[in-house]
């Protein structure tokens, strides 16, 4: 069975530089009408960077809309037609001024499919030497060198909530139990 909706009318209620906001009238399968709310996205990328001891290099960062800094992986938002794996090197060197000899694709998450289009690539980095941060001028990040086996940890209690991050750790995790051995 295809399940699609037919799309009727779309207004675009607000056009930003990273966020579009659209409202679109959907016809479902059964005939029956709806709406449907949705932010579109140009993507991003989010970088677990590992060291030679076992230590990752995670950022905290202020986010407004939870009013607190939030600790995470390295990322960043892919500029136009961006390759994921140079926005990748690009996000990683702003934020931590690290550079890679390697980016292992953990594939790519959908953050939140119920309204927004967003799709977030996720790397393992490994072979890192350290250059200079470069972050955004609105940019405002520490970098923390945390054990990886306490980031684990850090997830399974709730103290990383950040999608994007949880699911690069838990990737990782399972990347280096089967790959690595």
């Amino acid at each position: 069975m295809i399940i699609k909706e037919k799309t009727l009318e779309r207004n675009i209620l607000y056009k930003g530089n990273v966020l579009e906001y659209v409202v679109e009238s959907v016809e479902l399968e059964n005939g029956m009408l709806a709406e449907r709310e949705m932010v579109f996205h140009p993507g991003g990328v989010g970088v677990i960077a590992l060291d030679d001891n076992g230590e990752a290099f995670m950022v905290r960062q202020y986010r407004k809309p939870y009013d607190k800094a939030i600790l995470e992986i390295p990322a960043g938002k892919r500029d136009g037609g961006e390759v994921p794996e140079e926005c990748a090197r690009r996000e990683l060197m702003e934020e931590t001024g690290l550079e890679a000899d390697e980016l292992i694709s953990l594939g790519k998450i959908y953050p939140s499919v119920g309204y927004t289009n967003e799709t977030i690539y996720l790397f393992l980095a490994r072979g890192l030497s350290q250059g200079k941060a470069n972050p955004d001028e609105d940019e405002f990040v520490d970098v923390e060198r945390i054990p990886f086996d306490e980031l684990v940890t850090m997830v399974m209690s709730d103290e990383i909530k950040d999608a994007k991050s949880v699911v690069a750790i838990l990737k990782t995790k399972f990347y280096m139990e089967t790959n690595c051995k």
